[in-house]
Parts: structure tokens; C-alpha cells; sequence
């Protein structure tokens, strides 16, 4: 099982009028890996998960999520994964409690599991004293950690994280990182897109697009082997700068 597939590319590409935005690009990730998908502002990162979740349609080549066809069945998709997109994804205006039984809800978790879900998650996250606030209240890190815990709520196969650290301070970095190092060792995989290059270290491996296409991938220490590099830093520049 370990060495299966989950996410499987081939030559994906989205183009918009003249301009390509993703050219290209085939990669695979195994399940219960963690994958960054690295690049800058530009490079292509959001666009290709966009067709990955299923709410883009590619213009050519093909990709399987979670044994879901990015073409013929992006709704399927849909409910095999969880998603954190780069702008916070809960209501502000509801409370903490809430907003984990409204995506329960969606998720089509019965009331009995969302019950059950929500008294995990209050307990895992420590939210006890904040469950009753609302939610455009809390700090970004509490947001964030809420967010991310809200996109596992279904036990996805594949979680989907959109830059989930952009503007948290660095303890609050830290904190999500050990919570995507738990979920991964439960068995689901963690596709994740930053650009803090220091993260790129915590990934099993990296995949890094330069103007749509993916310019290098492997585990940090080869891309760092490869490109005589100190850092992922310094592999991202190498490349950035052609």
C-alpha cells in the first residue's frame, strides 16, 4: 500500500487564450507522502492545483486523484479530498463550533460523527476556552490550525494545503508542521504548496516549477546533492535564475 499512487500526472497542461500557464507537467505522489510543490508567486503552482482538486478543468493530458479522473469525475475527487486554500477558508462569522458542524455538514458526515469529530478536535487543538468565540476573532495561527484541522474532518485520502503558512509567526509554522507530520504518519497524503523555501526541508519530496513547468523534483538532500547547494534556498535561486 505504501508504495501506491495517489496522485498521478501526466504532461498536464492549462493554457488561458495564447498564455500557458502549466505546461506540461507529470509527477506522481505515494500515498501518505508529504509533497511540496514549490515555486514562485506565478510559476504555476495554484493553477495546477486548481485542476488537481477539480474545480479546473485542464486543457490537455491527463491526472488521476485518488483513483478519480481529473477530466470525467472531478466531483468524485471532490469528496476524496480536503482542501486549506492560501485565503482562510472558515466563516467569521460563526463560531469555532460551528463552523466544524457546517463543514461536517458539507462533508456529509452524520450527526453522530460530527458530534463526535467536534469533541476530538476541541480536545486535539486545546479549544476548549474558544469554541463558543467567533471565528473572525482568533488570531490567524488559531485560524489556520482550525482550518486545516476542519479540511481532515472526513478522514480524506489526499489533503490539499495552499500556501498554509503565509503570514504565521514562526512558533505558530512550527505547530503546523507537526500537525502535517501526524496526519502523514496516519496514512494520508499531504500535497502542499509554500514558498518558504526552509520548509521545502520538511517534505518527503519537492517538486519545484519555474514559469509552468516543473524544473526539478526529488527528496531534499538529492535536489541539494544535484545542485551543489547549502539549502533549498539556494537550489530554488540556481533555478529561478535559469
Amino acid at each position: 500500500m505504501e508504495n501506491k499512487n495517489v496522485i498521478q500526472v501526466k504532461n498536464l497542461t492549462k493554457k488561458f487564450g495564447d498564455f500557458t500557464a502549466v505546461n506540461e507537467i507529470s509527477f506522481e505522489v505515494k500515498a501518505g507522502e508529504i509533497f511540496g510543490f514549490l515555486g514562485a508567486n506565478g510559476a504555476g503552482k495554484t493553477t495546477a492545483m486548481k485542476m488537481l482538486i477539480g474545480i479546473s478543468t485542464p486543457t490537455s493530458g491527463s491526472a488521476q486523484v485518488a483513483d478519480f479522473d481529473v477530466f470525467t469525475n472531478p466531483e468524485d475527487i471532490k469528496k476524496n479530498i480536503g482542501y486549506m486554500s492560501q485565503k482562510f477558508a472558515l466563516y467569521d462569522d460563526l463560531t469555532v463550533k460551528e463552523n466544524i458542524t457546517f463543514f461536517g455538514g458539507i462533508y456529509g458526515l452524520s450527526r453522530k460523527k460530527i458530534e463526535e469529530k467536534r469533541k476530538q478536535l476541541i480536545e486535539e487543538l486545546d479549544l476548549q476556552d474558544i469554541v463558543n468565540e467567533l471565528v473572525g476573532s482568533l488570531p490567524l495561527g488559531w485560524k489556520q490550525k482550525i482550518s486545516f484541522s476542519v479540511a481532515l474532518l472526513h478522514n480524506p485520502k489526499i489533503v490539499f494545503l495552499d500556501e498554509p503558512t503565509g503570514g504565521v509567526d514562526p512558533i505558530t509554522r512550527r505547530h503546523f508542521w507537526e500537525m502535517i507530520y501526524k496526519t502523514a504518519s496516519n496514512g494520508t497524503t499531504v500535497f502542499v504548496t509554500t514558498h518558504y523555501m526552509d520548509e521545502a526541508e520538511y517534505c518527503d519530496r519537492v517538486s519545484i516549477m519555474v514559469d509552468g513547468k516543473i524544473e526539478a523534483l526529488d527528496t531534499p538532500k538529492k535536489l541539494k546533492e544535484q545542485f551543489k547547494a547549502e539549502s533549498m534556498n539556494d537550489v530554488f535561486l540556481k533555478l529561478a535564475r535559469g
